[in-house]
């Protein structure tokens, strides 16, 4: 308690935190809207769900050369203020092209918006590491796990409301406002040069390809050369194939197969319980973290979710549906909080950029070939079952692996500098 009590009076991270509600509400309220909104207009081509889907991983990969190297050269703060600017003006255009009914547009601006987004997240992940002690790393992750799961438990309800009650237009000026109130929020930190600009000062005409070059290369040196954080992210590719499943295959399971006639009813009663798996996993988390070591709660987190996973596709039941949609997200805050709290104490700060720049792009780069997998295979080639068996044995498969390889980190102490110096 007296850890949370420290975290919360940082006033520069309770504004992050706030500014990270504001736009993940306007976000979470807007994608429900939209993926209800394409359900109803393409009831028999689910492709187009999908597709909008892949629209918010695949940008990833034609910018990633450039996030982290920018979150690290460039001012990280005026980065994360001006991805908000930009998202919010991009939602405002898509609204005028659902209004003027050009789809291809419409997947086009997700596609830009997506990208400029991506530049957010590396910024933020610095600049939350260099304002917060070491001590205080599994105390945040807690708390941004606790209101991701309040998003989970309220956000596909909320959402869902929004779009019964005002239409896809409501709930996307809703995203649009969100940004711009977390826009504010951040803009209004008084954040130390040395964290905004741990590199130096930098100006947009020195980052010539070269250097871009040159920095990505020593960002993916140092997480070859950092064992502990190499077996971490080389687990983080099966990670994109279960976010990319599970992104879409409940709602098309409950469409297809356990509840055609309302599954939009179901999909936020589904929502409701999973988010109330993930608080109630978070409490349990955050109150044994100090009593488990993180790779315990990694591993075991990873291997149960995969199982879960595997027996979601097979049920016949919505009961049984429910129920273990609620055992896989009791269990996902174990993972979240393990990697959370394991991963600020073994990177630079001077180098966390870059690192995040790698590795976002490795799970969006599985999850944009797992959501092209499903656009293409189902339901014409490959059956709902097959594809939660196959994102299950995926997950199943990490979890074997870090079962293995994280144990013999255990007795490591959690500084970049030890684990750099034990290699």
């Amino acid at each position: 308690m007296t850890g949370l009590k420290q975290v919360l009076r940082n006033k520069n991270y309770v504004r992050f935190f706030l500014a990270t509600f504001a736009s993940q509400m306007g976000g979470i309220i807007g994608v429900t809207a939209f993926m209800f909104y394409l359900l109803k207009r393409f009831t028999n081509q689910p492709y187009y769900a999908t597709l909008a889907e892949l629209m918010y991983s695949l940008p990833m990969l034609v910018v990633f050369l450039v996030v982290g190297v920018l979150a690290d050269r460039m001012d990280r703060q005026k980065i994360a203020v001006n991805c908000d600017w930009i998202s919010a003006f991009l939602s405002l255009c898509l609204l005028i092209f659902i209004w003027v009914d050009s789809i291809p547009l419409v997947f086009a601006l997700l596609f830009i918006r997506s990208a400029a987004s991506k530049f957010f997240f590396p910024a933020e992940s610095a600049i939350i590491q260099g304002i917060l002690s070491e001590d205080d790393y599994t105390i945040a992750a807690g708390l941004n796990q606790m209101m991701g799961s309040l998003f989970m438990l309220f956000g596909g309800t909320l959402g869902a409301v929004v779009y019964w009650h005002f239409g896809i237009t409501g709930a996307i000026l809703i995203d649009a406002i969100s940004f711009i109130v977390s826009a504010l929020l951040i803009r209004s930190c008084k954040i130390p040069k040395e964290v905004r600009l741990p590199n130096g000062a930098h100006q947009f005409k020195q980052l010539k390809f070269k250097l871009v070059m040159i920095d990505f290369k020593q960002g993916f040196l140092y997480i070859l050369r950092n064992r502990l954080l190499l077996w971490l992210v080389s687990g983080f590719f099966m990670f994109g194939i279960l976010n990319g499943g599970f992104s879409v295959l409940p709602m098309f399971i409950l469409k297809y197969k356990l509840a055609p006639g309302n599954y939009e009813q179901y999909m936020v009663w589904t929502g409701i319980i999973f988010g109330a798996g993930v608080l109630l996993g978070t409490l349990i988390a955050s109150l044994i973290s100090a009593k488990l070591k993180l790779h315990q709660m990694i591993a075991a987190g990873v291997l149960v979710a995969g199982i879960g996973m595997c027996i979601l596709g097979f049920v016949n039941h919505l009961y049984a549906f429910l129920i273990i949609n609620f055992v896989i997200a009791l269990i996902l805050p174990f993972i979240n909080i393990g990697i959370g709290g394991w991963f600020p104490r073994i990177v630079d700060p001077q180098m966390m950029g870059r690192v995040q720049g790698l590795i976002n792009p490795l799970m969006m780069l599985s999850q944009s070939l797992t959501l092209g997998f499903i656009a293409v295979s189902f339901p014409s080639f490959i059956s709902i079952e097959v594809l939660f068996l196959l994102v299950g044995v995926c997950t199943v498969i990490v979890g074997i692996y870090y079962t293995i390889v994280l144990p013999r980190y255990a007795d490591y102490s959690t500084s970049s500098k030890t684990l750099q110096e034990s290699l």
